[in-house]
């Protein structure tokens, strides 16, 4: 018990400073949020945010970018992670490079890169939301893939696979009933991240000119004082109940996947 207690006290000692490295940069923020009235406290920074409608506007423009930067994913990582894991698995060292150049290339040189190759024919897709949401699962791709590749190697996939294909399956029906239910801790994991990235990227959304909310963050910043931490706040409380929303909604689907039924 005596060598249990200095392993203990240092145990606190590090989650009471990991707290605080989080929480006193959150608690300054929403402070200063409160002086837009001098002397006393007050809400009218954030009054003034929730007023604009451009608040409102670029918020769920961003959000309905991150849930389809999410899908789209799920439906290109899944199925490859898989694929290399059953298959290829000689693959898998150049499946983390490539899933790494993310950290290497700037979203600026990425952007740029975009709009040269898809601003002529006869791909034409710099006015389409599609190259946003491509540009933003290229940045996700380093969390979102090894998510997705720690979940499958926690898992026996060939186990899995060879009893649902002894039941008939089909390989779309052994991923989507068998391993995708499997992953859900996973994909929920890297969904979380991806959503965080979206909401406050700014390169890709101000470059290819859409009302993204990290634009807008931006542009706030630069012609006012308050209203910039009260936006964090409130972003920051729109994320995090995004993301528990999701997870909520998570938990009504089974953890663990059914094996496929007969065809």
């Amino acid at each position: 018990m005596k060598k249990r207690a200095p392993r203990l006290a240092w145990s606190w000692l590090w989650f009471v400073l990991g707290a605080a490295y989080f929480i006193v940069p959150l608690y300054a923020t929403i402070d200063f949020s409160l002086r837009a009235k001098r002397g006393e406290l007050s809400l009218l920074a954030y009054s003034n945010v929730l007023k604009d409608s451009r608040f409102g506007e670029t918020f769920l423009f961003s959000a309905e970018m991150a849930l389809l930067t999410i899908v789209a994913g799920i439906i290109l990582i899944v199925p490859t992670a898989y694929w290399v894991h059953m298959r290829l698995p000689k693959l898998r060292p150049v499946m983390e490079f490539i899933t790494l150049l993310p950290f290497v290339v700037p979203a600026v040189v990425l952007v740029f890169g975009l709009i040269r190759i898809y601003a002529h024919p006869p791909l034409m897709l710099v006015s389409s939301p599609a190259l946003l949401v491509a540009g933003y699962l290229v940045l996700a791709l380093p969390y979102m893939y090894r998510a997705v590749d720690t979940g499958l190697r926690s898992i026996d996939i060939r186990s899995l696979t060879e009893a649902a294909q002894s039941l008939g399956a089909t390989w779309p029906e052994i991923i989507v009933r068998v391993i995708l239910p499997n992953l859900r801790a996973s994909i929920l994991s890297g969904a979380f991240v991806t959503f965080a990235i979206v909401m406050g990227e700014f390169t890709l959304a101000s470059l290819l000119v859409w009302p993204a909310f990290g634009p807008y963050m931006n542009l706030l910043s630069s012609s006012k004082v308050y209203e910039p931490s009260a936006l964090a706040v409130i972003s920051f409380a729109l994320t995090w109940g995004a993301t528990a929303v999701i997870q909520i909604l998570s938990r009504r689907i089974p953890g663990q996947a059914p094996m496929a039924g007969p065809r």
